[in-house]
């Protein structure tokens, strides 16, 4: 099966790596951002490469590559093209260390010999092509259904996104011994039934493809709503999620209804970064922002990705959060807004209930329907240890109980995890002071 990228999908993944994919110039910053964006490409093209079953060589390969980078980068300075550079390294110590492998001399050496022709200087392609091609694979590889779908999703974050295992234990509620103990133990599974890097077949990947883009929402997710960082906003796992999701819309199979729906939504959340956050860095709610920030190109990229995901007649929990996203980016706050926006969470809790949903939800039956309604649908919500619910409910109290609205942000405040949530909370609370004074 051919898996080149269309020129439609190239051009849209230069978009976004030059829209929002500039890196720090000050190594310190630089490094972390290279491992989040590279690292996945090394590993997924070493085992396109050597094989899939050599994958923690392959890891550990690319681990090193960014370890002599601190140590050089620190000491000579930062190279003229610092990707470049780790390419090279990685090559190199590839090289070195399939070579030096036993199982590569006996076992992966020949077979590469048969199927290539016999070479002495085996080629690492680091292009933008086989990346592309090679983080394809690796994704659907990862997604095979003989793995647990916690392994996969555990998995992808680690090898494909350069999540760290303390940020999925995060990411997961759980710790890092259990996620350590789940990745090691997916790998097992996918050298026991020999899993490789070659596609599937159509119908095979179709199927598969529920459980990518539920990684790729993920991530997303977790750039857009970071619980594991004092940025509010961490667009480099937004980008790393929308390049792998131009990836599959770049395959005529996998570009799905339901993937166009999910980046439609990518887009319009994208749309309203540099809003949701102020000079300092503190978190900005949506009711607060300045519109004139919102950008209006990718808003309009949204619209054309959410046309393309009305063809066929399945609606997915994607197309509906990409329609009430729309609905966010428009700059009006009528009642047949909200309205809207409310039948759409409807539907959206009748697909799978969630509390974060029902929550959102309650905020636009407030804003649809007043109010004491939402406050009596609110406490219904099993989320009391949720900072979000308290200030949820802080809101609903304004203007209509102070006493319950200071309790409510003064329990936000004791639930807070970052400093940029406590600050947030803490201007609550002077708003409403000023308010009574």
């Amino acid at each position: 099966m051919c898996t080149s990228v269309s020129p439609g999908a190239r051009a849209g993944l230069v978009f976004f790596r030059d829209y929002f994919d500039r890196p720090p110039v000050n190594h310190p910053e630089l490094i972390p951002h290279l491992f989040r964006t590279e690292y996945s490409k090394i590993v997924s093209v070493l085992c396109k490469t050597f094989g899939l079953s050599n994958i923690q060589m392959a890891e550990d390969i690319a681990s090193e590559t960014f370890l002599i980078a601190t140590q050089t980068w620190g000491l000579k300075g930062t190279p003229k093209n610092p990707t470049a550079w780790l390419y090279q390294v990685a090559k190199n110590k590839a090289r070195d260390g399939f070579k030096r492998d036993q199982v590569f001399q006996q076992k992966v050496k020949p077979e590469l010999e048969h199927g290539i022709g016999a070479s002495e200087d085996l080629e690492v392609d680091l292009s933008e092509h086989n990346i592309q091609d090679s983080q394809l694979r690796m994704l659907f590889a990862v997604c095979n259904p003989v793995i647990s779908p916690e392994a996969q999703i555990a998995l992808a974050l680690r090898i494909l996104c350069g999540f760290g295992v303390a940020e999925i234990a995060k990411a997961f509620l759980s710790n890092k011994e259990t996620i350590n103990k789940r990745l090691h133990r997916a790998k097992e599974r996918m050298r026991e039934q020999k899993i490789d890097l070659t596609l599937p077949p159509a119908k095979e990947l179709e199927n598969r493809l529920g459980n990518v883009l539920s990684v790729l929402y993920l991530l997303f997710s977790e750039g857009y709503y970071t619980t594991v960082s004092e940025k509010k906003v961490r667009k480099e796992l937004c980008v790393e999620a929308m390049r792998l999701t131009y990836l599959v819309l770049g395959n005529t199979v996998t570009n799905a209804p339901e993937a166009n729906a999910l980046m439609a939504l990518f887009c319009f959340h994208a749309s309203r970064f540099e809003a949701r956050t102020n000079a300092q860095g503190e978190q900005i709610l949506y009711a607060e922002q300045n519109r004139a920030n919102w950008d209006r190109e990718l808003i309009q990229k949204g619209e054309e990705y959410l046309g393309r995901s009305s063809r066929g007649g399945k609606i997915t929990k994607y197309h509906l959060e990409a329609i009430i996203a729309y609905h966010h980016t428009r700059n009006t706050d009528s009642n047949e807004k909200w309205e809207q926006i409310l039948q759409l969470y409807n539907q959206l809790l009748q697909i799978k209930y969630s509390p974060v949903i029902a929550l959102n939800r309650t905020y636009a039956l407030s804003k649809a329907n007043g109010k004491e309604v939402a406050i009596q649908e609110a406490l219904k919500i099993d989320l009391k240890d949720n900072h979000l619910y308290h200030l949820l409910m802080a809101e609903l109290y304004l203007d209509m109980d102070t006493k319950k609205q200071r309790q409510h942000l003064q329990l936000a405040l004791q639930l807070v995890s970052t400093e940029s949530e406590k600050q947030l909370v803490l201007r609550k609370i002077e708003q409403m002071d000023a308010a009574l004074s």
